[in-house]
């Protein structure tokens, strides 16, 4: 009894068509997708090209995507802060580290306010200078301007810092080597931008002023107010471009006198 031939086998489909197959499957279920979400934009149609080329880096442009930076802004939930917020935040860091190495829980301590065009940092006289001298020479206050110098190293260049020094209503004393209020803020001002410059901040970045008593931020009637005036603040804030000065300068002279 001779062996029965054993049928043969039908071919199958090869393995590369079935996953071409599903790859084909899987494009088309993507686009009928997106044709179903879009509002048939072409803007976003080549974001869509451009992020599919970025994925697959099969198309021209490679792993480079064409989607706008506004877009994936608007479709992230992180919220991300500004680069003056950060700036401000790593301030009000270092403020506080300050004033618990200073251990001034019922004293003056160093105080961050944001104003319009970017933060103020308020020293108390009280923690930089003894009573009519310009001299600072408490440590831990040297060590916070150190600290600030690095922060205004890294600022962007459009950013600059006015040192202004205050005082209360009080003129200095027959001891002290300066005539008057005026002096005195000033020297004191110009002692805080010279430790700055010795920190490394770049001199065309910063600028100093005196007030003597003619800004105060409280009554000199009392002890507390006139310690709050007695102040060296810095005022953190953004340069104009000429560009930009210039355009100001047209729509002012262009506008309608009265």
């Amino acid at each position: 009894m001779g062996k029965k031939k054993c049928p043969e086998c039908e071919e199958c489909l090869p393995a590369w068509l079935a996953a071409f197959g599903d790859l084909m499957s899987l494009l088309l279920c993507f686009f009928v997708l997106l044709l179903s979400m879009s509002s048939m934009d072409a803007k976003k149609i080549s974001e869509a090209i451009g992020s599919l080329s970025g994925a697959m880096s099969v198309l021209e442009g490679g792993t480079k995507t064409e989607i706008s930076k506004q877009r994936i802004q608007e479709s992230t939930p992180i919220e991300s802060q500004d680069e003056t917020s950060e700036v401000v935040n790593r301030v009000k860091q270092a403020t506080s580290d300050a004033n618990e190495m200073m251990e001034q829980t019922q004293g003056p301590t160093i105080t961050v306010e944001e104003a319009q065009e970017g933060f103020v940092i308020e020293l108390p006289a009280a923690l930089l200078f003894k009573p009519g001298s310009a001299i600072i020479e408490n440590q831990d206050a040297l060590l916070f301007l150190k600290r600030i110098a690095l922060i205004i190293e890294e600022l962007p260049n459009k950013m600059e810092v006015s040192v202004q020094g205050h005082t209360d209503s009080g003129n200095p004393s027959a001891s002290s080597p300066f005539k008057d209020n005026w002096e005195l803020s000033t020297a004191r001002a110009i002692s805080v931008l010279h430790e700055l410059l010795l920190d490394g901040v770049e001199p065309s970045r910063v600028s100093a002023a005196g007030y003597a008593e003619f800004r105060p931020v409280a009554t000199n009637a009392t002890k507390s107010g006139r310690e709050k005036n007695r102040r060296v603040e810095l005022h953190f804030y953004g340069v104009k471009d000429e560009k930009d000065t210039k355009i100001d300068m047209s729509v002012l002279d262009k506008a309608p006198s009265k």
